[in-house]
């Protein structure tokens, strides 16, 4: 947390160049909030913080390799001083219960206006918490995800038509094991095939 007065120290991820180069402009233009450096992954992010222990890492949520919640949760086990905001264009309660499970301090959706981004970052920097309103609203009308954590992590797998044994060395699971998690989330989410039981499962933002 830093203090009054104390310039706020930030790295930005994500992996569009055009959007990283444009808030990372619009951040070196105010007074108090410096920028000391961008990454395109998830894993490059980590990496950043590691090297330069920044106030606040704002993270795209959805990045190749590692997301920003994944990214979310590495920095804070290894720089529990840095303050993590989340970017998103896909505004899902359920993401939002993940992030936070992961101890990101802000959710912020894409279509917040920019000129609102500079005073979210000094708010979490002193130790303070912002989440999208419209998100927060809708996930007080949630429902509970069915699946189990097993469940969870064979159907993100299975999001990109994964086969079975590509599933079970992703998770280090055995085969058998992953088709049972999958029949049994299946049965759950009336899927008809793992990839559609994935897609409904991503679409409430369940992994």
């Amino acid at each position: 947390m830093t203090e009054p007065g104390t310039p706020i120290r930030v790295i930005l991820a994500d992996d569009e160049l055009l959007l990283r180069e444009a808030v990372m402009t619009l951040l070196a233009l105010e007074d108090g909030i410096t920028v000391l450096g961008t990454a395109a992954t998830g894993a490059e992010a980590v990496e950043l913080v590691r090297k330069a222990r920044p106030d606040v890492a704002v993270l795209d949520l959805e990045m190749p390799a590692q997301d920003g919640i994944e990214a979310a949760a590495e920095i804070q086990l290894i720089a529990p001083g840095t303050r993590v905001v989340l970017l998103t264009r896909h505004a899902r309660p359920a993401v939002l219960r993940r992030a936070l499970d992961a101890g990101v301090s802000a959710f912020v959706t894409k279509a917040t206006s920019v000129k609102e981004l500079p005073s979210i970052l000094r708010s979490v920097a002193s130790g303070g918490r912002y989440v999208d309103g419209a998100v927060a609203t809708a996930a007080l009308s949630e429902s509970n995800c069915p699946l189990t954590e097993r469940e969870i992590d064979v159907l993100r797998e299975s999001l990109d038509g994964a086969t079975i044994r590509v599933i079970a060395e992703r998770t280090h699971l055995a085969p058998g094991t992953v088709r049972n998690y999958i029949s049994t989330a299946m049965t759950k989410l009336g899927a008809a095939n793992r990839v559609q039981a994935a897609r409904v499962a991503w679409s409430e933002g369940w992994i």
